[in-house]
């Protein structure tokens, strides 16, 4: 059977004169081109010896209609290492031709205006896409929709820069029609209200694009590495019934739903003498403060039967193991009670429905490591939390999927910040406030320019008829 068509995609970085010479001798066409944009079957030759290397498709993409906006050519051959190796082989023989670098396309449509920089972004992380999520909301970032809400922003604030401008350079002249400060000014505090609700998104964007954090994390012996060979299917942690097996932190790339995790197993948290032991002790509490979620697992033969003294016993645990600050977050954690196969059916029973009934517990999961039993109804609500965390990426207003948007945004709405201050103190050093906030926003875009700005004020203003 044939392998699958692979796609290469080879632009010279000279003329066209060598695009269409390497199509030529490539595809033996003498005369005219082939139609832009249509496949065309054809032997793929080689031009120095004449021996058929595949057969295959040829498409010719003539300037600007390209994905660089260059004059472009694409071979569709069959994917066997031998024919990719004689074809890239036969090209590099061509005069002019070399190998593109690493992102010289991406680059080059960016530079020739067919992509925006969130564009660029959202095309790579759809090339490193590995569950369904992160796909869905790469190809909804590559289609352009945060890079056309970002440049909304930038004009809105280019408008309200050229009407600062203006005003300083021609009130005097009674150029300027009145209230165009007013304007300004309503700008400015829409635009800043707006950023600062673009960036209350619980970092569900980044999260959904680097994965979320969970940790396992609980007393030694609870079954916790257990719990973690159960969610990858395979031996990732050594099981042992010796305390303090796992001393570092186990860590593993899961799909959960179509959504990116990224799991830990921790050391046991107890008192040690232990110097390994205690460092791995210390390593689970940092990892446990930096998670998206904690599953904290407890072995249910140390839990008491009577439902409050058993909510007590849980709440305890809990400070042991979470941070301060995270002890009141409830939907980051999950309680799992491990081992319930050790426990009568009955008395396993009553304490799921008491535990249920408890107010102030994270919720809790009854299952066994051994008999597999209570493991779906843990992956449905883990599944069901993890979404949570990483929000829909196909609904509401597009999210912030990497940490210098933030970074550029949070600089965007001081600067807009500096305008309100000095709006009535210094228009100038008010203006430059607006200023920055484009800059900053132009940060995130890739362009931004100071000719733009004139264009607004001579087209608003009819200046300098």
């Amino acid at each position: 059977m044939e392998s699958p068509l692979d796609w290469l995609m080879l632009t010279p970085s000279l003329r066209c004169r060598q695009v269409t010479a390497a199509l030529r001798r490539m595809a033996g066409l003498r005369c005219s081109l082939p139609p832009p944009r249509a496949a065309l079957l054809r032997s793929i030759t080689d031009p120095q010896g004449k021996e058929v290397l595949d057969r295959g498709l040829v498409i010719w993409f003539p300037a600007p209609h390209s994905f660089t906006g260059e004059d472009s050519v694409e071979f569709h051959i069959h994917g066997g290492t031998a024919v990719i190796t004689a074809v890239l082989q036969a090209l590099g023989s061509v005069p002019g031709m070399r190998p593109a670098d690493a992102g010289e396309f991406t680059r080059r449509a960016f530079q020739a205006g067919k992509l925006g920089l969130t564009e660029v972004e959202g095309l790579g992380d759809l090339i490193h896409a590995e569950t369904e999520a992160q796909r869905r909301q790469a190809l909804r970032q590559m289609s352009g929709e945060l890079g056309h809400l970002y440049q909304d922003w930038s004009h809105k604030l280019k408008r309200c820069l050229a009407h600062v401008e203006a005003f300083i350079d021609f009130s005097e002249d009674e150029l300027i029609e009145d209230g165009v400060l007013n304007q300004v000014d309503r700008s400015v505090c829409n635009l800043q209200a707006e950023m600062e609700r673009h960036l209350k998104d619980e970092r569900k964007g980044e999260r959904l694009r680097s994965g979320v954090q969970v940790v396992i994390a609980g007393a030694t012996n609870a079954g916790k590495s257990s719990l973690l060979n159960k969610l990858c299917q395979r031996p990732a942690a050594i099981v042992s019934p010796i305390a303090g097996t796992t001393r570092d932190v186990v860590e593993t790339a899961l799909d959960i739903g179509g959504f990116p995790v990224l799991l830990s197993d921790t050391a046991g948290l107890r008192d040690s003498p232990d110097l390994v032991e205690r460092e791995g002790v210390r390593r689970a509490l940092e990892r446990v403060e930096q998670a998206d979620l904690t599953l904290v697992v407890v072995d249910c033969a140390h839990v008491p039967a009577d439902a409050q003294q058993a909510a007590a016993f849980l709440q305890g645990h809990l400070r042991s193991v979470l941070p301060t600050v995270k002890q009141r977050e409830t939907d980051r954690c999950l309680l799992v009670l491990n081992k319930t196969d050790l426990l009568p059916e009955d008395e396993r029973r009553t304490l799921d429905e008491e535990l249920r009934q408890v107010s102030g517990l994270p919720p809790v999961c009854l299952i066994s490591c051994h008999t597999n039993e209570g493991l779906q109804d843990f992956l449905t609500l883990l599944h069901v939390r993890v979404k949570t965390l990483c929000g829909d990426p196909l609904s509401g207003a597009p999210t912030l999927t990497q940490a210098r948007h933030r970074a550029h945004l949070q600089q965007c709405v001081a600067a807009l910040a500096q305008y309100k201050h000095y709006r009535n103190i210094d228009l100038a050093l008010a203006a430059e406030g607006v200023r920055l906030a484009l800059t900053s926003l132009g940060r995130i875009t890739g362009r931004v320019g100071a000719e733009e700005i004139l264009d607004i004020i001579f087209k608003d203003f009819c200046i300098g008829k």
